[in-house]
């Protein structure tokens, strides 16, 4: 097994969502399996992330990344196999409860807001998990979500409507927006796209100081660029076909090898200054 690693003996205790410490895995998926028509979308997949871990998560189109997540949000029924968050296992605790645990920030829920709403409104919408705020929202709430804009460095933003914010400042704001639940795990599916190259390195370094905070949420990327993966990411999950090809701290499956599996393509992965790259071999894929 390769849930060890640099975070592990640090580990962070948290409370569950029955309100105990503990040191739980913040998520633990046993031998998920999802079928469709018959068709296995996701097969036997184990994965489990410790307090004090962050994680990147790869894979091609088809890897299975996008129904794994569908799972995690509640939204796909698995065919079987088990999947807990905080130590609450899906089906057996309050799922209202429960969601509110586990933060998803993608361009799904981006599409959905509101263009006039306030960024403000928007992040209070966390507090209740709903789209489109109504009404105004109560005092306790807004200073909250102030509260939280401040420390998401967007405080300055609070009146803006969603329609002219950047792409950078709305993943900020529904960052803020997932952090108002208390989100325990917060899930990054693909962040940067649509950022411009200093918008992205301004995300990532924005990522870095989010993680360093003493209640920083456990961070999942889910990213197809290798490059996107600083140094605050400690471990990676590599899916491919619905399977896992590779799990566990990154120095260990981030490898030229694993990564040429991973794209069917070969690949040279490089290290520098802390960052990663790759190098594509020229050619046409298999």
């Amino acid at each position: 097994m390769e849930w060890g690693g640099l975070g592990f003996p640090f580990a962070r205790r948290f409370p569950t969502v029955s309100g105990f410490m503990c040191s739980a895995p913040v998520l633990d998926i046993t031998n998920l399996t999802i079928l469709r028509d018959r068709v296995p979308i996701l097969t036997d997949l184990s994965w489990r992330v410790m307090p004090g871990e962050h994680w990147a998560l790869l894979g091609g189109n088809g890897s299975g990344k996008t129904s794994l997540l569908s799972a995690l949000a509640g939204y796909l029924m698995p065919t079987h196999g088990d999947i807990a968050l905080l130590g609450e296992q899906y089906g057996q605790a309050d799922w209202r409860e429960l969601r509110m645990k586990l933060g998803i920030v993608s361009s799904s829920v981006r599409q959905m807001m509101n263009d006039t709403e306030p960024a403000l409104d928007t992040v209070v919408s966390g507090r209740y998990a709903i789209i489109d705020y109504w009404g105004t929202p109560k005092r306790s709430d807004a200073v909250k979500a102030r509260e939280l804009m401040e420390s998401v460095e967007i405080g300055h933003l609070a009146r803006r409507p969603w329609a002219v914010l950047s792409q950078g400042e709305r993943q900020r704001v529904l960052i803020a927006r997932a952090m108002m639940s208390e989100a325990r795990l917060l899930i990054l599916d693909e962040p940067c796209t649509g950022l411009d190259p200093v918008a992205r390195e301004l995300f990532l370094e924005f990522l870095g100081r989010l993680s360093r905070r003493p209640d920083a949420p456990t961070l999942v990327l889910v990213t197809h660029h290798v490059e996107e993966i600083t140094p605050i990411f400690s471990h990676a999950l590599l899916l491919r076909g619905g399977t896992v090809l590779a799990r566990g701290p990154i120095g260990r499956t981030l490898t030229s090898r694993s990564l040429s599996l991973l794209f069917d393509h070969p690949v040279r992965l490089l290290r520098s200054g802390g960052r990663l790259s790759l190098r594509v071999s020229p050619g046409s894929a298999a």
